[in-house]
C-alpha cells in the first residue's frame, strides 16, 4: 500500500532551469569564462550545486580555488534571483491537493543545497510539504539513498510504502536504491530513455497520472 510520495524538486515540482542558467552564466561571466545556452543546463544540473559548477566551468579552469570562487558567485546571485523565472509545473498543485485528500504524506528530497531548496519551496509551494530535505554536506547526494531513507523515517513509513518521483535517471535510481516505487516524469529536464534505463517502473506525462498509479496499488 502506498502511504507517501517523495518528490524531487527541480524538473519535477518546479521549472527552475532559467534561474539556474542565469545564475550560472552570471558566475561564469564574472571570471571571463564562456557561458552556455539554457538547454545545456538540463544536463549540468541534478547532482548538486558543486557538480553543476564543475560541469559548467571550462576543463582548463577546474582547479579547487577557481571552482570555489565560481561557486561563491553563483550562490550570491542565486540567493537573490532564485525565484525570478522559476514556476510550478501545471497540475502539480492539483496533484498535491489530491494526495492530501487521500491521506498520502508528501515530502521533498533534492540534491539542491538545503538552503536554496527551502527557499525555492517557500517561494513556490509554501506550507505544502511535511519535510523538505536539501543536500547537506555530511550526507551523500542522490542516488545514494541516505537522505531519502531519513525522510521516510521522519514520516514513519517503510520504503515499500513510498513512491519516489523525479525527472532524471538519478532520481529513479534513488527510488530503486531505497526500495521505493520509482516513477519518472516526462515534463522535466531528461528523457524517457534515461528514466527507463535507470529503473523507472512507471513514466507519467501529467501529474494527475500519479493518482491512477496509487489507486492501482491501494485498490
Amino acid at each position: 500500500m502506498i502511504k507517501a510520495v517523495i518528490f524531487d524538486l527541480d524538473g519535477t515540482l518546479v521549472n527552475s532551469l532559467e534561474d539556474l542558467a542565469d545564475a550560472s552564466n552570471h558566475a561564469l561571466s564574472c571570471f571571463g569564462f564562456p557561458t552556455h545556452e539554457t538547454e545545456k543546463y538540463k544536463y549540468f544540473v541534478g547532482n548538486g550545486i558543486p557538480k553543476l559548477i564543475y560541469r559548467m566551468t571550462p576543463e582548463s579552469n577546474r582547479d579547487e580555488e577557481t571552482l570555489s570562487k565560481v561557486h561563491k558567485e553563483f550562490l550570491a546571485y542565486y540567493k537573490i534571483h532564485s525565484n525570478d523565472k522559476t514556476y510550478v509545473y501545471e497540475g502539480i498543485k492539483e496533484l498535491i491537493a489530491d494526495l492530501k485528500n487521500k491521506g498520502i504524506r508528501i515530502a521533498v528530497v533534492s540534491n539542491k543545497a538545503d538552503g536554496p531548496a527551502q527557499e525555492v519551496i517557500n517561494n513556490t509551494l509554501p506550507n505544502t510539504f511535511e519535510f523538505v530535505f536539501g543536500q547537506r554536506p555530511e550526507i551523500p547526494t542522490k542516488p545514494d539513498p541516505t537522505l531519502t531513507l531519513m525522510a521516510m523515517k521522519e514520516m514513519g513509513v517503510k520504503p515499500e510504502e513510498c513512491i519516489f518521483m523525479g525527472d532524471s535517471g538519478m532520481d529513479v535510481k534513488t527510488g530503486v536504491n531505497c526500495g521505493a516505487l520509482p516513477v519518472g516524469v516526462l515534463w522535466g529536464f531528461r528523457t524517457a530513455d534515461e528514466l527507463l534505463q535507470n529503473g523507472a517502473k512507471y513514466l507519467i506525462n501529467e501529474p494527475n497520472e500519479l493518482i491512477k498509479i496509487i489507486e492501482e496499488y491501494n485498490g
